[in-house]
């Protein structure tokens, strides 16, 4: 009996193991999805049913924030000009709050998405007199604007958490490592666990 309980302990765990992290990540794409096709769903508000009542189409949501992105895409490669650009950053630079909101995201979405990637270089930093070693990403090679000659900017990102730090050291303690920058992230921010498949 006692070997029938273990047993069934073991499958509980090793399933535990497979069916959290699926469930969480489902259930998260799934409730961001959800949350975005409902705040953007215009379908109750255009069209209702024979009866009157508002209709509300699923995924439509989903299909104007598409629409949005492709439509903002194709205008700024093909239709603002730099004018219209420096006057559009006039006008959010009046807007302190919204200056910092808007800047931070943009410059954190640029970072993983934009022409120039800010966490292409993965780079391993001993930290103290012991060997201690962080895994972290080179943001700055270049701090002489800081009056930091010879010191490069490495933000080191927290595990379980998309936080992290930024921290100044001397370009000769940090050393690049030879993996492909989304592998190291997910490395650090796995706790170690995974990533290096």
């Amino acid at each position: 009996m006692k070997n029938l309980a273990r047993a069934l302990l073991n499958y509980f765990f090793k399933g535990l193991i497979v069916v959290v992290p699926v469930g969480a990540a489902a259930f998260l794409i799934f409730w961001a999805v959800s949350s975005v096709d409902a705040a953007l769903n215009l379908s109750d508000i255009l069209w209702t049913t024979k009866n009157g009542k508002p209709m509300y189409i699923p995924g439509l949501g989903i299909l104007n924030v598409l629409l949005i992105i492709m439509i903002a895409g194709i205008l700024v490669t093909n239709v603002v000009t730099d004018p219209i650009k420096r006057w559009f950053k006039r006008w959010v630079n009046r807007l302190p709050f919204f200056n910092f909101l808007y800047s931070s995201i943009k410059d954190l979405t640029e970072a993983f998405v934009g022409d120039e990637k800010k966490f292409s270089e993965a780079v391993i930093v001993e930290v103290n007199e012991f060997g201690l070693k962080k895994i972290g990403f080179l943001v700055q090679k270049d701090l002489s604007k800081l009056n930091l000659p010879g010191e490069v900017a490495v933000y080191f990102p927290y595990s379980y958490s998309f936080a992290g730090q930024v921290v100044i050291i001397a370009a000769d303690k940090v050393k690049p490592i030879d993996k492909n920058a989304a592998d190291m992230m997910k490395f650090v921010i796995s706790g170690g666990v995974s990533g290096l498949d």
